[in-house]
């Protein structure tokens, strides 16, 4: 199926399976950014078209993509997430017509805020009741290892926050906004208040929400994949959506060393991650 581009309800380029009608929806000029994706004749992803149409302002909604670093770097010309969500990219069609292509090289605005020399390629494919991601990030430079973080930072539908549960969570977590270890069911309770979190599960990460699809309910499933299975929680309220975020370091691991990871000159790495809905 190729990829076709669409004027409504804003300039997007649409991939979908013709054999289920599942799709996805791509803005390469806006950080790569997955607008949509539709499942089952459900659209999954939470999408704020009004802030999105106002480019002065950070998005929410979709699949923003953190790249070189996940949160903020002290003293560092980097962003809040790295600058991969504020790039433009390149954008294809899978050979074997199963999803999309995205790819981001390093240019010279990157490489004043970040000097090295890079290639990141996203594949996502639409699988049945599924989300299958794999990066692949490239050191293209010659002489210098290149450490990096990755993150996606999916936002998600959900029909009320007061009803969303978890499954696969350890006991203790790292909460963001007070940046101290704390009680992660105790964290949960204040879904509708705003929680910012980090976890390290042993496993995949399940999101319940049983008043989604029309009372019948769906369950979002992480699967956990090393290195990018650190997952972090966030809530945005009055948003009905909750982001479920594949982590392979903690914020300022290109500093503490914690998860950092590091390429050779020359060298790649695959990172992958899955959505799956039941």
């Amino acid at each position: 199926m190729p990829l076709i581009h669409r004027d409504s309800p804003y300039p997007h380029w649409e991939f979908e399976d013709p054999a289920r009608g599942d799709l996805l929806r791509v803005v390469p000029e806006r950080g790569g950014l997955v607008t949509g994706w539709r499942s089952g004749g459900e659209e999954i992803l939470y999408f704020d078209e009004e802030r999105f149409a106002d480019p002065t302002k950070s998005v929410r909604g979709g699949i923003p993509v953190l790249f070189p670093i996940c949160g903020g770097l002290p003293d560092s010309p980097l962003p809040q997430h790295g600058f991969a969500r504020d790039q433009n990219w390149q954008l294809s069609a899978l050979d074997e017509g199963t999803g999309v292509g995205l790819t981001l090289i390093d240019n010279a605005e990157t490489r004043a805020l970040y000097p090295h020399a890079f290639g990141l390629t996203l594949e996502l494919r639409l699988e049945p009741g599924a989300l299958a991601i794999t990066a692949v990030v490239e050191n293209r430079g010659s002489q210098d290892p290149m450490p990096f973080s990755l993150g996606l930072h999916p936002y998600f539908n959900v029909s009320a926050l007061e009803g969303v549960g978890f499954e696969g969570l350890p006991e203790r977590c790292f909460n963001h906004l007070t940046m101290a270890d704390e009680d992660t069911a105790g964290q949960l309770q204040r879904l509708t208040s705003g929680i910012d979190l980090l976890v390290r599960p042993s496993g995949d990460v399940k999101m319940i929400d049983p008043g989604a699809a029309g009372g019948l309910g769906r369950t979002i499933t992480l699967r956990c994949s090393h290195p990018l299975d650190l997952a972090v929680l966030w809530t945005d309220p009055p948003r009905p959506m909750v982001c479920l975020e594949p982590w392979s370091g903690p914020r300022l691991a290109l500093i503490s060393g914690d998860r950092r990871l590091e390429l050779a000159p020359g060298a790649n790495m695959s990172l992958h991650t899955r959505y799956e809905l039941s």
